[in-house]
């Protein structure tokens, strides 16, 4: 089977002028060719198949936002080479916007005013979807999601969650080879969240749509996603399956405390003040121990620690000692502390 993405060797330059302060240095800068280059994307090289679900990830100014800028044809890489499609993105800009899907956070692509069925009866006529397709399509829509209901409400009288509900479903409508998610559930509920991947999980199976999805939500990776591309600083760090990547941090494990009966009495400053505490009583008592960290989740104190480096019922027996401990539960490392000791660095 082909790659319906491919990307080789591409990396992206801008030319960003260096600026002067006050009056004097802004006329300077109408006159000045003192420039610096800044490599937004460096030497990223990837092939993702035909109904994939790859989640692309980064901290913010990692080059997500370019990359994806440059495989739906709004940039042209500074050097290597992209395919989408067949296409050459930013060659055929025309015929590749015709096969793509995009979805951009909170930018709605429907119109404001109209109902909904008119912004689709539109999309329909602009992507020139035949009649055939777009029944089965809407009827399609109709058994995954109760979307009957918005049909007469203009946009701007919805919520938002039922606005990107409308904007997937938007995207999908003329049955594209991929579809680019940045942030699709930004700003939503934990219920909404929940429909919006149920949707988008329902509609990669149905029609074996590619989707590229940018988010800084774990539970969207964890809920989506078998793959994930990792970059920070334009460079690619990771490019596997979430398994493997947990398999790096196998013996990585969060023990989660309470030492209050009722977690409901503590006020988030004194949940941070036991934090704090229990975090300094630990680096003092294992100095050595470079994974050992305390962090505060909710009503819990997480401290997370890696077993080959201190066993964990050893860590907990030292701080008995110290606390009385009313609850205890112990979990896996997470997606998201994953993804962030990459950023930090951990592994490469």
């Amino acid at each position: 089977m082909e790659p319906i993405i491919t990307l080789k060797n591409v990396s992206k330059e801008f030319k960003v002028l260096n600026r002067h302060e006050g009056l004097k240095g802004s006329v300077k800068d109408l006159f000045s060719r003192d420039y610096k280059i800044i490599k937004a994307v460096n030497d990223i090289s990837m092939e993702i198949m035909p109904g994939e679900i790859c989640g692309y990830l980064g901290p913010n100014g990692a080059g997500k936002s370019t990359t994806i800028k440059m495989m739906t044809g709004v940039l042209e890489p500074t050097a290597g080479e992209i395919i989408v499609n067949g296409r050459v993105p930013y060659k055929n800009r025309t015929e590749n916007a015709q096969n793509i899907g995009v979805v951009f956070g909170q930018r709605s692509q429907l119109w404001w005013s109209l109902p909904l069925i008119e912004s689709f009866k539109l999309l329909k006529d602009i992507y020139q979807i035949e009649d055939k397709q777009y029944k089965d399509m809407m009827e399609l829509y109709e058994s995954l999601v109760d979307i009957k209901s918005l049909y007469s409400k203009p946009v701007r009288q919805m919520s938002l969650g039922q606005r990107t509900l409308s904007d997937i479903l938007a995207a999908f409508l003329h049955n594209p080879g991929v579809v680019f998610l940045d942030e699709p559930t930004i700003g939503l509920d934990v219920s909404m969240k929940s429909k919006i991947r149920d949707l988008i999980k329902a509609l990669n199976h149905e029609k074996n749509t590619t989707v590229i999805l940018t988010t800084h939500d774990m539970g969207d990776v964890d809920a989506l996603c078998k793959r994930i591309v990792i970059i920070d600083k334009g460079v690619m760090l990771y490019d596997n399956s979430i398994e493997n990547l947990k398999s790096f941090f196998g013996a990585y494990r969060t023990m989660r405390l309470r030492f209050t009966k009722d977690a409901s009495e503590l006020t988030e400053e004194a949940l941070k003040k036991q934090a704090e505490e229990l975090s300094a009583n630990l680096l003092q008592k294992y100095p050595q121990v470079k994974s050992l960290s305390v962090s505060v989740d909710e009503d819990w104190i997480d401290v997370l620690l890696n077993e080959d480096e201190i066993p964990l019922m050893k860590v907990m027996h030292h701080i008995q000692e110290t606390k009385r401990i009313y609850d205890v539960q112990l979990k896996e490392i997470s997606t998201e502390s994953v993804i962030k000791k990459i950023y930090d660095k951990d592994i490469k």
